[in-house]
C-alpha cells in the first residue's frame, strides 16, 4: 500500500528483528517443482484468491527494515498455513531493502535480510502457493532511506542501485518456477496526488525495463518468470490512459516462451471510493446497491465505476495478452461507526473479486495485521484466529 501513515495507522514500535537462516540455501527452493509454461489466463486462473502480507517485510525503522518494526510478530508457517486453509491460493509479500542495501559499486543487499526473505517465501511456495514480492517502500519520501525517487536528479545512481539490487534478487530465486513472480516496484509516483509529471514517468518507466532486462538475465527459470510491473502509482486511469506509461520491452526472455505469449503482468490497486474504502472517519460506512443509508453511501464509485475501472484494464492490457494483477484492493473497518459496515466491506470485497475474474484479472485483498477500527485485517497474527470470515467468504463466492 501507499504511505503507512495515512493508510495504516499502526504506528507501534518495537526492536527491529532481521532474522537470519541458514546462509547454505541461496538459490536453491526447499521443495523446488518445475511447473509447466503457464499462458496468461492459465496463470490468472491458478493464482486464484490472494492476500497479503502487509506491514510485516516492509515495515521499517529508521530506514532500516525489519518484520516486527511496526508492531507484528515474527511471521510463521503456522499463519501462512491458516491463511491457505482459508482459501487463499496467492500470497504477495511486500519488501522494503532500504538501509539493508550496502554502498556502491555494488550496492550489497544484507545477506540475513535475503535470508530471510526466503525463508519466509518457502513458508508459502513450499505449500505449492503462488508467492509475489516486491521493492516496496524504496520509493516513498516520507520513509527514511528511500532512495527509488522518480523526480530525484541521482538518475544515473538510482539506477545503477535497482539493477544491482534486483540481480542479487533475481538471483537468489532463480530456480524457485512459475509459482513465484517478482514485481518491479509498489506505487512510484512523485508522491503528489494529480495527473502524472514528466520526466518522472519516464523514469517510471526506465526502472520497468531495467528490472525486466536485469531479471532475464539472471539466469534459472528467470528467462521465462511471470514478470509484474506497475505504471503510475498503481492508478488505473494514468496506467491504462494516456498519461504516459510504456510497457517494458521483453527482448532478453527464453526462447522456450511461445513467441504469441507474454510474460510481463500489469500491476493496479484499488481503493476507489475512498472516503469509503480508506478514509479514516464515520463518515461514509457502506458501499453498493444493498446499502440502506444514502447518507452513508458515497456519490461516486459504486459498481458501475469498478466495472468501468476493470472493463479499461481489460481492454488495453489482457486482450493483447498482458495480464493484469489487482496487487492491493480492500476496505478499512468503520464498524466502530456502523455496525453494518462488514456487511458492506464484504459486498466491495466479493464485488471486486467478480468484477476482476469477470475481465480476466487477478486480486490480492490488502491485510495490514491491524483488527479493529481502521484495521484491514483478515487474521490474528499472534492466535492464526480468523478475525473476519465473512469478508473471507466473499472474496471466495467472487471467485465462482
Amino acid at each position: 500500500m501507499g504511505s503507512k501513515a495515512s493508510r495504516t495507522r499502526i504506528g507501534f514500535l518495537s526492536t527491529v528483528l532481521v532474522a537470519a537462516v541458514s546462509a547454505s540455501c541461496l538459490v536453491s527452493p526447499a521443495a523446488a517443482g518445475t511447473a509447466g509454461q503457464l499462458n496468461a489466463s492459465q496463470i490468472v486462473a491458478d493464482m486464484g484468491a490472494g492476500w497479503n502480507l502487509g506491514n510485516q517485510l516492509e515495515s521499517t525503522i529508521d530506514g532500516t527494515p525489519g518484520e516486527t518494526a511496526w508492531g507484528q510478530p515474527v511471521v510463521t508457517q503456522a499463519l501462512i498455513d491458516k491463511v491457505k486453509a482459508s482459501g487463499f491460493k496467492t500470497i504477495r509479500i511486500p519488501v522494503s531493502y532500504l538501509r539493508h542495501i550496502g554502498s556502491g559499486p555494488n550496492y550489497l543487499i544484507n545477506s540475513s535480510w535475503l535470508n530471510r526473505i526466503q525463508q519466509v517465501v518457502d513458508y508459502a511456495y513450499d505449500r505449492g502457493m503462488h508467492v509475489l514480492i516486491n521493492m516496496h517502500g524504496d520509493g516513498y519520501k516520507n520513509v527514511a532511506g528511500s532512495w527509488l525517487i522518480c523526480d530525484s536528479s541521482s538518475q544515473t545512481t538510482i539506477r545503477t542501485k535497482y539493477q544491482k539490487a534486483w540481480e542479487q534478487i533475481a538471483r537468489r530465486f532463480q530456480n524457485y518456477d512459475q509459482r513465484l513472480v517478482l514485481e518491479s516496484m509498489n506505487e512510484n509516483f512523485d508522491g503528489q496526488f494529480g495527473r502524472p509529471t514528466q520526466p518522472c514517468y519516464s523514469n517510471i518507466n526506465s526502472y520497468n525495463q531495467i528490472f525486466v532486462d536485469t531479471v532475464r538475465r539472471a539466469g534459472g527459470n528467470n528467462g521465462s518468470r511471470w514478470l509484474l510491473v506497475p505504471g503510475w502509482n498503481t492508478n488505473i486511469d494514468y496506467t491504462a490512459g494516456n498519461y504516459g506509461f510504456s510497457l517494458p520491452t521483453d527482448q532478453f526472455r527464453s526462447p522456450s516462451i511461445p513467441g504469441n505469449e507474454k510474460r510481463i503482468m500489469i500491476s493496479v490497486h484499488y481503493y476507489a471510493p475512498w472516503d469509503f474504502a480508506g478514509e479514516e472517519n464515520g463518515k461514509i460506512t457502506q458501499w453498493g446497491r444493498g446499502s440502506n443509508n444514502p447518507s452513508k453511501k458515497s456519490t461516486w464509485g459504486q459498481e458501475d465505476y469498478l466495472d468501468s475501472q476493470l472493463k479499461l484494464m481489460r481492454d488495453t492490457f489482457v486482450a493483447k495478452g498482458y495480464p493484469v494483477v489487482v496487487g492491493e484492493y480492500g476496505s478499512i473497518d468503520k464498524s466502530s461507526f456502523d455496525s453494518s459496515n462488514n456487511r458492506y466491506r464484504a459486498d466491495f470485497a466479493r464485488a471486486v473479486v467478480a468484477t476482476s475474474k469477470k475481465y480476466g484479472a487477478a486480486t490480492v485483498y490488502w491485510d495490514n495485521g491491524h483488527n479493529g477500527q481502521y484495521g484491514f485485517g483478515l487474521f490474528d497474527r499472534k492466535s492464526y484466529a480468523v478475525t473476519q470470515q465473512g469478508i473471507i467468504n466473499a472474496i471466495m463466492s467472487g471467485l465462482r
